[in-house]
């Protein structure tokens, strides 16, 4: 018998399918860590990054700060392809006392609120998109991890709902770095420093919680061909799982697309001269919808049973919400957009990581595999930008980003309708 079947087998312990709901205090630990999590990722990829990166190359042309933040999130997505199944891989071995988890928890926060700090001491652009890089493998050490407690401590029936606080603190995330960096802070800098404090302290509480080590049995040989080895997983042999990740990468494409240049779109879009205000507004549009969307359908779907309806649902109103931004460019239908595009995305974010959940191929690798699907989330998220910046480029204008937005979310509904075993 191999390390890798003996680590298979099952058990009591790190392994076992867990039955016991989580309480009240885990999910408020939870809930804390992802705010700090999304807070620091998600600020400066709205605001603190395009705004940095626009002062430090002062271009002739607008589009050309638009393909410098662009080619900067493409190489950060580089890096995230590989840090995130290896580092979920990793933790899924790791045979700490303190658990499996909790050690990569504890290094990717550190690491990312480092790099943040030193990305705000940047006046270069190989500085800036070094620092990004290095905050952009911490996000993925840290993420990997935590998204593989819900597998390990969350029964099924209770993922829906649970995944739900892993989304909602997304969109407030969003809206409170956005007011902290634009009202409270002053200065890039200053911005970056606070917002990686703001990190630290949010995710200290789930450190503080249980995190079951592995049995001695259960510990496979760690070796880099092992790992490797692992990262592979058969669309034949799993097609479920190879679906589910096809349509969460379409459908991340299709929000990153429609999200990830709103701040542009205002300021030369729509030429908008109060476009960091307006996109103040929006922001808090989108975290209503999404907040609501994402505990209430979360929930819902665990009380039905089914993932696979509301999934495809939130794909086509997401379809739906960039539609509206490519027909009726204006402020008004932007903020009907945003709502929108928060009610899909936050249910697609919860009942989707719930789903996925339900599709692993195997339980002594939860955070390799979750690691794998959580590339399509993160690499989208990163690669929109510059997709939608060569669209912009090559056209002078916004319209077709928002059509090819409309386009990956219809696909990605598709998708997740060919998933057989799950509801």
């Amino acid at each position: 018998m191999t390390d890798l079947d003996e680590a298979s087998r099952p058990s009591n312990g790190a392994l076992a399918e867990p039955t016991r709901p989580v309480g009240v205090g885990w999910v408020a630990a939870f809930a804390s860590a992802w705010f700090g999590i999304w807070m620091a990722q998600l600020t400066p990829v709205q605001l603190l990054l395009p705004a940095q990166i626009d002062a430090v190359l002062r271009p002739e042309h607008w589009t050309d700060s638009v393909l410098a933040f662009g080619v900067v999130s493409g190489i950060a997505a580089l890096f995230t392809v590989v840090a995130y199944p290896i580092t979920g891989a990793l933790s899924d071995r790791t045979g700490s006392r303190f658990g499996r988890r909790r050690p990569w928890i504890a290094a990717g926060t550190v690491v990312f609120a480092l790099a943040l700090v030193a990305l705000g001491l940047q006046t270069g652009i190989v500085g800036i998109g070094a620092a990004w890089v290095a905050a952009s493998v911490g996000f993925c050490m840290v993420t990997a991890a935590l998204t593989a407690t819900i597998s390990d401590r969350v029964p099924v029936g209770q993922r829906g709902f649970v995944s739900g606080w892993m989304s909602a603190p997304q969109s407030v995330g969003i809206i409170v770095g956005l007011v902290v960096v634009t009202m409270l802070i002053t200065g890039t800098a200053a911005g970056y420093a606070v917002i990686a404090v703001a990190l630290i302290v949010l995710v200290l509480p789930f450190l503080r919680l249980p995190d079951p080590p592995l049995a001695a049995r259960e510990r496979a040989r760690v070796s880099a061909r092992s790992i490797l080895a692992s990262l592979w997983i058969s669309p034949r042999r799993h097609p479920d799982f190879a679906w589910t990740l096809t349509s969460r990468v379409l459908v991340s494409i299709s929000n990153a697309l429609g999200t990830s240049l709103l701040l542009y779109f205002l300021m030369f879009g729509l030429g908008d001269p109060l476009a960091e205000e307006h996109l103040l507004v929006l922001t808090l549009i989108y975290m209503l919808f999404v907040i609501v969307a994402s505990l209430g359908f979360g929930r819902l779907s665990d009380r039905l049973g089914r993932r696979k309806a509301f999934v495809f649902a939130a794909s086509v109103l997401q379809a739906a919400a960039a539609l509206v931004l490519a027909l009726v460019p204006d402020l008004g239908a932007a903020m009907i957009a945003a709502g929108l595009l928060g009610l899909g995305y936050g249910c697609f974010l919860s009942v989707d990581q719930a789903l996925a959940t339900q599709v692993l191929p195997d339980p002594a690798a939860r955070g390799k595999d979750l690691g794998i699907m959580n590339i399509a989330s993160a690499v989208p998220q990163a690669l929109g930008p510059l997709l939608a910046a060569l669209a912009v480029v090559a056209t002078a204008s916004f319209t077709p980003v928002f059509v090819l937005s409309a386009a990956c979310a219809v696909a990605g509904a598709l998708a997740v309708s060919r998933v057989r075993s799950v509801r």
